[in-house]
């Protein structure tokens, strides 16, 4: 069975369904409907509850927040220690750092996880883990389980039969579908469109309800600078204290919902009888992959690691915000959000956003903090390093009044040279860099770190989150992030010329058009300009 694979992808097929787009249906699946239950208290004992209290003893803080909350208290107000994910190497490394050092609980939810090198990697520690005694509780969006190909369905077939094998993992995909092969699945999403369309997006791992990563990257090879195709440019953050149980308890909103299903009986008999066959051949895949080389593949000791980041961690409060899954639908709580944040800046808006179509209202929420004298600068895509050309197919209509509306606009090069230094992990070099970060720094005082990208899919479809920490050396430390990224190595600035047309401008040239890896990619985004742009 082979594992060690690379990401297909492919969007054609649900936007061309969506003319085929039915009502909506109560969700039809060979799955049981899963009872309620809740995250596990902090961790009493370990490393992680070790490093949080060397946060609370650096911060001046209560040694207890549990006896805070007991005396009426509000843990609103606690500080908690972060750290930016800055480097794809780093974003891996500490997910199996805090997997590894789980004592007691483990939740994860993401909306995409690929039976890739990453994937298993990061399942097999999931699974060690287990096998200690932790409680592992794992949310995957049904999106995100599809596989195309052989050896593709075989990688997720083996995730699968790993975490429903186990009895310490419980397993619950968001928004199933009744045919998830993939063919009986897309017609599936064309006659059931107003239900199936609704996607979790949120991206998580909270261990013993001490610590958490949140933020933009999916678990997959490209995320984690281990491609050979194309790698992303994401940022994710590491928190330590009441941050973990801000997450937890979004994380039991999306558990405990009815969007979620987990496996019968049937299901995990047929799991738990392939479930050392399976795990074997995983072990010893991920022991020859040559993309790991860096990585051990078996769990070490992180203690020295996690008392030397102690220091370093930056100080700050933290309110971490998301889009609830109702019974109708997904709310749309981060878009309130951002209208209620953003217009309160006073003097500088730095934003990086893999994803951006702004329509009207974001257009003129950014001109009116320019006309305050705010300095704004935005970075996103271009054509050339965009992997979902549908968007820039409707954000490209936008480039022109964002420049007239005084807003420094930057898009991301194809062949950054932070693509060697941050986004690749060595062995791995890719042919291609692309954008996935989704963050903001607020008058450099404000970070916004999380899942959801400015385009009509987030605000409105999808379940997002995003974490909003006080913090100005965190600030300073993302807002170096973003400055590195739109320097002439990295972006193209968009302008206009004296002629009033856009050009495009680096460190090597000047363009008149706009840049793209091949004539394939202006294809595709002349072709997606005919679908709606409330799809992407």
């Amino acid at each position: 069975m082979a594992l060690n694979l690379n990401t297909a992808r492919s969007i054609c097929t649900a936007t061309l369904l969506m003319v085929l787009a039915g009502c909506t249906t109560t969700v039809r699946t060979p799955f049981e409907v899963p009872e309620a239950e809740f995250s596990m208290a902090a961790a009493t004992g370990g490393p992680l509850a070790s490093l949080e209290t060397a946060v609370h003893q650096r911060s001046g803080a209560a040694l207890n927040a549990e006896e805070k909350i007991q005396d009426g208290g509000s843990e609103s107000f606690e500080v908690s220690g972060f750290k930016l994910l800055n480097r794809s190497e780093d974003a891996l490394n500490w997910r199996l750092a805090l997997i590894d050092s789980a004592t007691q609980s483990i939740d994860t939810q993401y909306y995409l996880y690929h039976g890739d090198s990453t994937g298993m990697l990061i399942t097999s520690r999931l699974i060690d883990a287990a096998d200690r005694g932790v409680k592992v509780r794992v949310i995957i969006d049904d999106m995100g389980t599809l596989a195309t190909g052989k050896q593709q369905g075989e990688a997720r077939d083996a995730i699968g039969t790993l975490m429903v094998g186990h009895p310490n993992i419980t397993l619950r995909l968001f928004n199933s579908a009744e045919n998830r092969k993939s063919l009986g699945w897309g017609l599936e999403f064309a006659t059931h469109f107003s239900q199936l369309n609704h996607r979790m997006h949120n991206k998580s791992l909270i261990v013993d309800n001490r610590a958490v990563i949140l933020g933009g990257r999916n678990i997959g090879d490209e995320y984690m600078g281990l491609s050979e195709a194309l790698n992303f440019r994401d940022i994710d953050v590491l928190g330590v204290g009441v941050i973990a149980r801000q997450t937890s308890a979004i994380f039991d909103l999306f558990w405990n919902s009815g969007w979620v299903i987990s496996a019968n009986k049937d299901q995990r008999l047929r799991a738990e009888k392939d479930f050392h066959s399976v795990r074997a051949e995983v072990l010893e895949e991920l022991a020859n992959s040559p993309q790991l080389e860096q990585f051990s593949v078996t769990p070490i000791d992180w203690r020295s690691s996690l008392e030397a980041l102690t220091s370093s961690l930056h100080l700050g409060t933290s309110e971490v915000f998301t889009d609830r899954p109702q019974s109708d639908g997904i709310s749309a709580d981060l878009l309130e959000a951002v209208f209620e944040i953003v217009p309160k800046t006073q003097r500088e808006l730095l934003i990086t956003n893999a994803y951006f179509i702004p329509d009207e209202p974001g257009v003129a929420m950014l001109q009116q903090l320019n006309e305050r004298g705010v300095d704004v600068k935005l970075h996103t895509n271009s054509l050339a390093s965009q992997d979902v050309p549908a968007v820039n197919s409707h954000y490209k209509a936008w480039r022109g009044p964002m420049v007239d509306a005084g807003i420094a606009l930057y898009e991301a090069r194809h062949d950054a040279a932070i693509k060697l230094t941050v986004v690749d992990t060595a062995p791995m070099h890719a042919k291609v860099m692309g954008l996935h970060s989704k963050s903001m720094v607020i008058d450099r005082r404000f970070s916004i770190v999380g899942s959801a990208n400015f385009d009509p899919r987030s605000a409105l479809i999808n379940s997002e989150m995003f974490a909003v920490i006080d913090s100005e050396s965190l600030a300073s430390a993302l807002a170096e992030a973003i400055e590195q990224d739109i320097s002439p190595a990295n972006s193209w600035r968009v302008e206009r010329d004296p002629k009033s047309r856009l050009i495009w401008r680096n460190s090597e040239e000047t363009r008149t058009r706009q840049p793209s890896r091949s004539g394939w990619q202006r294809v595709q985004d002349w072709f997606f300009m005919l679908f709606p742009k409330s799809l992407y």
